[in-house]
């Protein structure tokens, strides 16, 4: 493991032996029985990680795709409001403006609370789709789907929520929530290779699928052909990644949701305790409805830190962790704490960053390698 880096970014993360393996195997045939197979056992375990009863439909493409693929099929042609505190709520909205008759953004400062007021001021003036990041990375804030859900539902609006970094790492549970269209990407909690994306629907959204929509991401396309037997894809699909997908569910499955989403939220626990003795701010503005990420934690930067030189002393002790994008360059540092992380990955991690902030000059109050480590212990 020397020579290679220890990845605890908010995605991509470091790949099980198993997952990595089987993507060694020689080529199958994706119109067959075994990939039919394959992809059969990852909607069956996908199904559980969303908390629907909805079929999965896998795309070959990022989690970008399976975005675009929500928009475009739910959103082309009506008016849609926007909840953004972070990056990748702007990513929707932009996605949003190329296909929707009028966007609505609704936007917070990064890290912060949602506007639900305004949302519910949206809806009243005839908003038919609302897009919601449930677990936005790009400032460590776990954002309230359910609340947001009981909104859209009192005004029989489309609920779009994005799982990229929630769904296999944290509590998902999209019907319950009124969650009509959700989406997860297979780099992230799910601990596969990037280039995969799974999408669920709603009867009530199938309902009101648009007529025309893209060629590649026609999601009736894809539920169509996920009906056959055995189950397909309309487009060749990216066959090795399904076959490592199916790997990483099925560890997914032995581990149990129940045992994984506890695991992330005592790895999540113990990085945050760390931050506090180290005397650092957490970036995020929590409240009753917004909680800290339990999949990566945002913190701020020690004052006067340049962020390549911080990230570099640690990458240099073989870890990689992840700064802060557009506006937050400089500003704060995030760690991954998702996938297939546990103890050993994380106390290497908060020792490397530990290592970095003493040496920025910032005067640590205690130490939080022994405070995560006593927490995990």
């Amino acid at each position: 493991m020397e020579d290679e880096l220890l990845l605890m970014l908010p995605g991509p993360v470091p790949l099980p032996e198993r997952v990595r393996a089987v993507m060694a195997r020689q080529a199958i045939n994706h119109r067959g029985a075994e990939f039919g197979n394959a992809y059969a056992d990852i909607a069956r375990v996908l199904k559980v990680l969303f908390g629907t009863k909805n079929d999965p439909l896998v795309i070959s493409g990022s989690g970008t795709a399976g975005m675009e693929a929500a928009v475009a099929n739910f959103g082309k042609g009506r008016k849609m409001a926007h909840l953004i505190n972070g990056k990748f709520g702007e990513r929707m909205y932009s996605i949003g403006q190329r296909y929707a008759s009028e966007t609505i953004p609704l936007k917070s400062e990064w890290g912060t609370p949602l506007d639900l007021e305004g949302l519910k001021s949206a809806l009243e003036g005839g908003c038919e789709v609302v897009t919601l990041v449930h677990n936005e990375t790009s400032a460590g804030i776990l954002n309230p789907a359910g609340e947001v859900g009981k909104i859209c539902r009192k005004h029989d609006a489309l609920l779009i929520m994005d799982g990229i970094t929630s769904i296999g790492g944290d509590r998902v549970l999209a019907d319950e929530w009124g969650v009509d269209v959700a989406f997860v990407g297979s780099q992230k909690c799910l601990a596969a290779p990037a280039g995969l994306a799974a999408v669920t629907v709603s009867d009530r959204a199938w309902d009101r699928a648009v007529k025309n929509p893209p060629y590649y991401l026609d999601l009736p396309a894809y539920r169509k052909n996920a009906a056959k037997n055995p189950m397909e894809t309309p487009f060749t699909p990216a066959v090795p990644l399904f076959l490592a997908l199916r790997e990483a569910c099925l560890i997914i499955e032995e581990e149990g949701l129940d045992n994984r989403i506890a695991r992330h939220h005592r790895m999540a626990g113990a990085v945050r305790k760390a931050v506090t003795a180290w005397g650092l701010e957490m970036f995020p503005r929590v409240d009753g409805l917004h909680q800290y990420s339990n999949t990566v934690t945002a913190a701020c930067l020690p004052a006067g830190t340049n962020d390549k030189d911080f990230r570099g002393t640690v990458k240099g002790l073989g870890i990689q962790i992840a700064g802060g994008q557009d506006h937050l360059k400089d500003k704060i540092f995030r760690i991954g704490h998702m996938g297939s992380v546990s103890a050993p990955e994380i106390l290497a991690t908060l020792a490397a960053t530990e290592f970095a902030v003493r040496k920025a000059g910032h005067q640590v109050k205690e130490s939080g390698v022994i405070t995560a480590a006593e927490a995990l212990g």
